[in-house]
C-alpha cells in the first residue's frame, strides 16, 4: 500500500491596510487549511486583522498569529538589531493583539509563525529563537509554534515544550545549508507554478528540496507556506490544491 501523507497549507494573510483592501487573501482561502495573520507591526492593522480573522473563521481555517520586526516601511524584512527582551516583548504583545480579536470572534488561536527578517535571523540566532518560543509558551503553551525546517526556532520550541511545526516553502528557493534564498539575492522567489508543485511534492513525499548549487538537502515538511502577497499566490494555491487532491495527499 503506498504511504498516505498529510500536510498543513498555510499563508500569511491580513498584510496590507485598511478594512477593505484584504487583496488575494479570500481568493486563497478554500485552497488552504491555515492562515498566519499579521498583527501590526510589519502589516496589517486592527481594521484588516479583525476583517482576516472572520474570513478565516467562515472558511473554517486554523488561525495562527505572524508577528514581525516593527518596520512597517520595509515590511518586517529588513534585520534590525534587538535583544532577546525586546523581542520577547514585541512576540507577546502581538500575539495578545490577534488572538483577543480571534476571542471576541468565537474562535481559539491555533499557532504562532514569526515573519521576515525576525523569522529568518531566529532561524539561525539560538538565543532569539528561545526568546519567541518562550512568549509563545507564556500566553498559551497549547498554541502549535510554525518554524523554518530543521532550524533554531525548531529546536527552541521543542526546548521549552510547545508543539512544533517544520514549515518549508513553496514559492521559495533554498540554500545548501536548508536556509531560505534571501530575497535580495537573484531567482529567491520561484515564479513557475510548476516548478513551485515540483518542489512542494518533493518535499512531502522525498523529504528532500534541491538547493540552488544543485544539492539535495533534507527537510521535514509539516506545513507548506504560500506567500499571500505573491503575484500567482491564489493561482500556486488552486494548483498545489489540485495536485495534492490527485495523489491522495491530505490537507488539514
Amino acid at each position: 500500500m503506498a504511504k498516505a501523507f498529510t500536510v498543513d497549507l498555510n499563508c500569511d494573510m491580513g498584510e496590507s491596510y485598511g478594512a477593505y483592501t484584504i487583496g488575494n487573501d479570500e481568493a486563497v482561502m478554500p485552497f488552504v487549511s491555515s492562515v498566519n495573520i499579521a498583527c501590526g507591526f510589519h502589516g496589517g492593522d486592527p481594521s484588516v486583522m479583525k476583517r482576516t480573522v472572520e474570513l478565516a473563521l467562515k472558511y473554517g481555517l486554523k488561525i495562527g498569529a505572524h508577528p514581525g520586526l516593527p518596520d512597517l516601511q520595509g515590511f518586517g524584512r529588513r534585520e534590525m538589531k534587538v535583544s532577546d527582551e525586546e523581542v520577547y516583548d514585541m512576540v507577546l504583545y502581538q500575539i495578545g493583539a490577534l488572538a483577543s480579536i480571534v476571542q471576541v470572534q468565537g474562535g481559539k488561536l491555533h499557532h504562532v509563525k514569526p515573519h521576515g527578517a525576525l523569522y529568518n535571523m531566529a532561524a539561525k540566532d539560538s538565543k532569539l529563537a528561545v526568546a519567541i518560543a518562550q512568549a509563545v509558551k507564556d500566553f498559551d503553551k497549547a498554541l502549535v509554534f510554525y518554524g523554518l525546517s530543521g532550524s533554531e526556532l525548531i529546536v527552541a520550541g521543542k526546548s521549552v515544550g510547545l508543539t512544533t511545526a517544520n514549515e518549508v516553502f513553496a514559492d521559495r528557493t533554498y540554500q545548501a545549508d536548508g536556509s531560505l534564498t534571501p530575497r535580495s539575492k537573484p531567482n529567491a522567489l520561484i515564479t513557475n507554478e510548476e516548478e513551485a508543485i515540483e518542489q512542494v511534492m518533493k518535499m512531502v513525499t522525498q523529504g528532500l528540496v534541491t538547493s540552488q548549487d544543485n544539492r539535495h538537502v533534507s527537510i521535514s515538511a509539516d506545513t507548506i507556506c504560500l506567500h499571500g502577497d505573491g503575484e500567482h499566490a491564489v493561482r500556486f494555491a488552486e494548483k498545489i490544491f489540485e495536485k495534492f487532491k490527485l495523489e491522495g495527499i491530505a490537507i488539514k
